[in-house]
C-alpha cells in the first residue's frame, strides 16, 4: 500500500509531494497529461510563497532564473509604490513562468526519490477505514493509506469524494496567451497605453525568445473553456478592444479563463483531501492562484506525513482545513472586489478613483499588499503573544539564519536563552540555541515554529513550552 497518492503533478501537487518524502512518507503523484504544458497561466510568485521555498531549500534556483519586480500596481491595477519596511526579505515579485517553476519543482521532487506518473488519469476512487482505492483509466488499481486532489478547478476527485464546490460561474471571459507580432515594440507600447486608460483587462507585453503575451476581454463566455481560442479568434478581439491585432501570427500557446469564484465546501472527505484550485478557483487578479495552492501544501505536509507516521495528534490533520479555508476565502472576496474595480463602468471607475486615494495612507497601501502577498495571514492559534499564528519572517542569527535551519522541514525552538528544552520531541522538533542579530528586532526570548514557519509559541517558560508542544507535535516519546 502506497502511503499518499497525490493527484495532479502541477505545482500544488509537487510541494506537497516534496513535503512529504523528507519525513519518510511513500507518496507517489499521478498526472493526466502525458507532457508538460507550455502554457504559462501564472508568472509571479509572492513573498510568502518564496519564503516557504526558502524554508526548504528550494528558492535560490528561482531566484537565479526569475526577474524580480515591484510589488506596487497589484491589487487591481492600481499603481501606487509598495510600503516601505514590509516584514519579509522578499519585498518584490518574482516573474518566473509557471512551466520553469514546474520544472525545478519536479526536478527536486525526484532527486527525493518521489514516483511521479505522467498520463495516468484517474476515474474511480472508493475508501474504507483503512485506505483509499484509486481507479484509473488504464484499468489499474492503487491503493493508499491518503489521497490528495491537486487536480486543478475542475477536479475529478473533488466530484469523487462527493465534496460540494459552490459558489459563482464565469461572467466574463479572457483570452491569453503568447505570440508573435509584426508591430513595432513602440507602436504596441503606445496602443496599450492608450487602450488600458479605460479596459484594465488588456495587455500585451514582451516575454521573450521573440514572443508577447497578451491579456484580452472575449466575447461571452465560452461553454467549453478546456478548448483554446484560435487564433483568428484572439485577431478579432484584440482588433474590437484595440483597434488593431499587431499583426499577431505564430502562437506558443493560446487559452482561455473565466472570473468563476468557487470554494470547497470542505478540505477533507475521510482519507481524501483537497489542496489547491482544486479546493478554490477564483479570478487571478493579484497572481495569487499558484501561490495559495504553494501555501496550501506546505500547511498540510507536516500534518499529512505526521498522521501517516502515527505522531499526530488529535485534530491536527483537521487544522488544514480549519486553517486555510478561512485563507482562500479571503482570496476570493478580496478577487471579486478586483474583478469589480476593474471594470469599466462608471460606477465601479469611481470606487476605483476613490480606493487610489485611499491607498495614499501607509496603512491601506500596507494592509491590501499584505493580502496580496500572504505576509499578512494569522492562524487562530487562540489567546497569547502577538506572534502566535503568525508567520516568522527568515532572520539573521550569530551562525546562521533562520530558513537555512528549517531545510528538513521540522518544528523549531529558536531559544536566545539557551535554558530551554524540547527532549521528548527531539525526533520532531529541532532546537537551536542561537541568537537573533539586533538588527532583526525579536523581541522575545525563544519561539517554537512549526514546520511551515507559523508561530506555535513564544515566551521564556518551560512550563509554558511543554504546555504547547503536545498540541502540534504529539505525545512526547520520553519524559521530558
Amino acid at each position: 500500500m502506497i502511503d499518499v497518492i497525490v493527484v495532479g503533478g502541477g505545482p500544488t501537487g509537487v510541494v506537497l509531494a516534496t513535503e512529504l518524502a523528507p519525513h519518510g512518507v511513500d507518496v507517489l503523484v499521478l498526472e493526466r497529461d502525458a507532457e508538460p504544458t507550455e502554457v504559462v497561466r501564472a508568472r509571479g510568485l509572492h513573498a510568502r510563497s518564496m519564503e516557504v521555498l526558502d524554508q526548504r531549500g528550494l528558492l535560490e534556483p528561482m531566484l537565479a532564473l526569475g526577474r524580480r519586480s515591484p510589488l506596487g500596481g497589484y491589487f487591481a491595477g492600481i499603481t501606487k509604490p509598495p510600503p516601505d519596511g514590509l516584514d519579509t526579505t522578499f519585498p518584490f515579485v518574482l516573474s518566473l513562468p509557471q512551466p520553469t517553476t514546474e520544472r525545478l519543482l519536479v526536478e527536486h521532487a525526484r532527486a527525493l526519490g518521489v514516483g511521479i506518473r505522467r498520463g495516468h488519469e484517474v476515474v474511480g476512487l472508493g475508501q474504507d477505514d483503512d485506505g483509499v482505492d484509486v481507479d484509473l483509466a488504464d484499468g489499474t488499481r492503487l491503493r493508499s493509506r491518503y489521497l490528495v486532489g491537486c487536480d486543478g478547478g475542475r477536479s475529478t476527485v473533488r466530484a469523487l469524494a462527493g465534496i460540494d464546490f459552490p459558489g459563482e460561474p464565469s461572467t466574463v471571459e479572457t483570452l491569453l496567451g503568447e505570440v508573435e507580432l509584426t508591430a513595432s515594440p513602440d507602436t504596441v507600447a503606445s496602443v496599450v497605453a492608450e487602450v488600458r486608460k479605460t479596459q484594465l483587462r488588456f495587455g500585451v507585453a514582451p516575454s521573450g525568445e521573440g514572443l508577447y503575451r497578451f491579456v484580452v476581454p472575449a466575447d461571452g463566455v465560452a461553454e467549453d473553456r478546456t478548448t483554446p481560442p484560435t487564433l483568428d479568434e484572439v485577431g478579432q478581439r484584440l482588433r474590437a478592444v484595440a483597434g488593431t491585432d499587431f499583426g499577431a501570427h505564430s502562437p506558443r500557446w493560446l487559452s482561455r479563463f473565466g472570473d468563476a469564484t468557487r470554494l470547497a465546501e470542505r478540505y477533507r472527505a475521510g482519507r481524501v483531501l483537497l489542496a489547491g484550485d482544486a479546493a478554490h478557483v477564483h479570478p487571478p487578479t493579484g497572481g495569487q492562484g499558484l501561490n495559495l495552492g504553494i501555501q496550501d501544501a506546505v500547511n498540510l505536509g507536516w500534518k499529512l506525513a505526521a498522521q501517516v507516521r502515527g505522531w499526530a495528534p488529535e485534530g491536527l490533520l483537521d487544522s488544514y482545513g480549519a486553517e486555510r479555508r478561512p485563507v482562500a476565502s479571503a482570496v476570493l472576496d478580496n478577487t471579486r472586489a478586483q474583478m469589480l474595480l476593474m471594470s469599466p463602468e462608471p460606477g465601479p471607475r469611481s470606487v476605483r478613483a476613490l480606493l487610489a486615494e485611499l491607498m495614499d495612507f501607509e496603512e491601506v497601501n500596507r494592509h491590501l499588499i499584505e493580502k496580496i502577498t500572504a505576509i499578512g495571514v494569522r492562524y487562530d492559534f487562540g489567546d497569547g503573544h502577538d506572534l502566535l499564528g503568525r508567520r516568522m519572517r527568515d532572520l539573521t542569527l550569530e551562525g546562521s539564519r533562520l530558513y537555512e535551519l528549517m531545510h528538513d522541514g521540522r518544528g523549531l525552538l529558536l531559544d536566545q536563552t539557551g535554558g530551554l528544552s524540547v527532549t521528548g520531541w527531539a525526533d520532531r522538533v529541532d532546537h537551536v540555541v542561537d541568537v537573533v542579530d539586533v538588527a532583526e528586532g525579536l523581541d522575545v526570548p525563544a519561539v517554537l515554529l512549526r514546520p511551515d514557519g507559523h508561530v506555535a509559541w513564544a515566551g521564556a517558560d518551560q512550563r509554558d513550552l511543554l504546555d504547547h508542544l503536545p498540541r502540534w507535535f504529539g505525545t512526547p516519546t520520553t519524559t521530558p
